[in-house]
């Protein structure tokens, strides 16, 4: 079944005689933009300070929770007068990502549990770990927001213009995002956005990729802290 978005041309932009897809060229600068304000300033950890790790990364889930679903949305209903199903905000084929999430979970997990026992997945993640619901609560926070900005509002703007290859471009903005992990974690990601990208576009919701990353993340972390 085709998502809405790759029936709908987009409106075309003249700048100077350069003929730009409106929809794909404002939300790559848009996505840029909240990528570098996230890096360089920190608005909400300003005004609530956190005394400890886990508490600096709640507050901080919040402040990315608008930057990368709220913003996004506002945007596709508010400017581009679209539907934010038709960005992959939906159930989609729930068949399809019920199977390749529990498939993804069976081949990641043994290689995660290698991976986590690494001294330097050890070391950077011991200093995050609170309580395991904390944590998990934490990192849904975190990756609804991700998974929306990258799988759903980027991927699904490119798509219109860029075909499948927007499956592996929104990729690397999502790996570019993660250089303050542990190399071993960084150099993974365009490989692990490019399949979460696929598993989106498979079954046209960010739900599943969530639902991938949500296990990645939280087994990554416990296997690291506590073994």
């Amino acid at each position: 079944m085709q998502s809405t978005t790759e029936a709908k041309p987009q409106p075309i932009f003249n700048l100077f005689g350069l003929k730009l897809p409106a929809r794909a060229t404002l939300t790559t600068i848009i996505t840029t933009t909240i990528l570098l304000i996230d890096h360089y300033y920190e608005f909400a950890l300003d005004r609530f300070p956190a005394s400890t790790q886990p508490e600096r990364l709640r507050i901080a889930a919040y402040e990315h929770l608008v930057f990368y679903l709220v913003i996004p949305l506002l945007v596709i209903v508010l400017i581009y007068r679209q539907r934010p199903a038709d960005y992959g905000f939906k159930l989609g084929d729930w068949r399809a990502g019920v199977k390749w999430t529990l498939i993804i979970w069976a081949i990641a997990a043994p290689i995660l549990f290698f991976a986590g026992r690494t001294p330097e997945m050890q070391e950077y993640y011991l200093r995050y770990f609170a309580a395991p619901l904390d944590m998990l609560t934490t990192a849904a926070l975190e990756l609804v927001g991700w998974e929306f900005f990258f799988r759903g509002f980027l991927m699904w703007s490119l798509y219109e213009v860029a075909g499948p290859s927007a499956v592996i471009l929104q990729a690397v903005p999502f790996a570019m995002a993660h250089m303050s992990k542990p190399p071993l974690e960084t150099l993974s990601t365009i490989f692990g956005g490019t399949m979460f990208g696929w598993v989106g576009w498979r079954t046209r919701s960010v739900l599943y990729p969530f639902l991938i990353h949500l296990f990645i993340s939280t087994f990554t972390i416990i296997v690291s802290v506590t073994m």
